[in-house]
């Protein structure tokens, strides 16, 4: 339960866990949306995953990062109450950039 309070206690991450609520996305696209380095973003990740909040899954050479609330019953309020992120993903199509991992 500490390493869910600490990755929650980071803007960014919260930023991250916000964007994965709207859809699974891969690291490429988050640094895009949040113009972060990868390096970076692969930090958040990590911690996020360590803390159980988000999980992973490989297609091809790509890994996509999705929200894992299910040991966090409470996580689900908690990311409603977060600013809808949806925006910066229809951004990321609209660019031709979201499918760089398809």
């Amino acid at each position: 339960m500490e390493e869910c309070y600490k990755a929650l206690g980071d803007k960014t991450r919260l930023r991250i866990l916000a964007l994965l609520r709207t859809e699974e996305l891969c690291v490429c696209e988050l640094t895009d949306i949040l113009d972060m380095s990868q390096p970076a973003i692969s930090q958040h990740l990590r911690k996020l995953k360590t803390a159980k909040l988000v999980k992973e899954q490989r297609k091809g050479q790509w890994m996509f990062y999705s929200l894992d609330g299910s040991l966090y019953p409470f996580l689900e309020a908690n990311l409603l109450a977060l600013p809808d992120l949806g925006q910066e993903i229809e951004k990321l199509k609209a660019s031709g950039r979201k499918v760089c991992c398809d």
